[in-house]
């Protein structure tokens, strides 16, 4: 199957390079781009791609809102030159698929794209290494409220490594299950605990100790 695109990007020069980028891939096509964010939600609603690449700082509407209005029902990798903490957070909060650097390069672009389909969340490696070091540094926070845990002890196992940044392929190598099987698992980790994303799974694991009991 044909993964079809959405660009959103005010500039045109991005947007054109990004086209020539996805397009050169033979199960990637774009199907629109837009200049602002309410042009994207528009046209997302016209178009049903599959995936949205939306900037952040765009006229109208930014790529927060936009992934806000679209997230979960359409997959929305954000791809962006700011890599502030708050722009990050607040992406995945609202559902992003991934946060990717526009410096990252064209490889990760495409695997942006790539593991938004599969069902993963990309994050740039250099977001990714600020991200967890200052989690690990805060240290796992105490259950708000005591009780049974929520998890099955298959699900804790899926969630130790959701945190370690494991791929969906890279979990059912490590478990001895396909990587659809993984998939389910964590859709199932998500409407238990909540979670919007992958990204939401590891925080719980850290916030509850989950990961740091891999750790250790």
């Amino acid at each position: 199957m044909t993964t079809r695109i959405l660009i959103a990007d005010d500039q045109e020069d991005i947007r054109s390079g990004f086209r020539l980028i996805l397009d050169s891939q033979p199960d990637m096509t774009v199907v629109g781009e837009a200049a602002d964010g309410e042009s994207a939600v528009a046209l997302a609603g016209e178009l049903s791609p599959d995936v949205v690449l939306a900037d952040i700082r765009m006229p109208r509407l930014d790529g927060l809102e936009v992934t806000r209005l679209l997230a979960p029902r359409t997959r929305v990798v954000v791809v962006t030159t700011f890599d502030l903490d708050e722009y990050v957070h607040t992406a995945l909060r609202n559902g992003a698929c991934g946060f990717l650097l526009k410096r990252s390069g064209p490889a990760l672009l495409i695997e942006g794209v790539r593991a938004a389909m599969a069902g993963d969340t990309l994050i740039s490696p250099q977001i990714t290494v600020r991200l967890l070091s200052r989690i690990a540094e805060a240290g796992p926070a105490a259950p708000s409220a005591p009780g049974p845990h929520p998890l099955t002890g298959r699900e804790v196992d899926i969630v130790r490594l959701v945190a370690r940044g494991l791929t969906n392929a890279e979990i059912g190598a490590e478990l001895f299950i396909s990587a659809g099987t993984a998939k389910t698992h964590i859709a199932n980790v998500q409407a238990k605990l909540g979670a919007r994303n992958r990204v939401g799974i590891a925080a719980w694991a850290w916030e509850h100790g989950v990961a740091k009991a891999e750790a250790d």
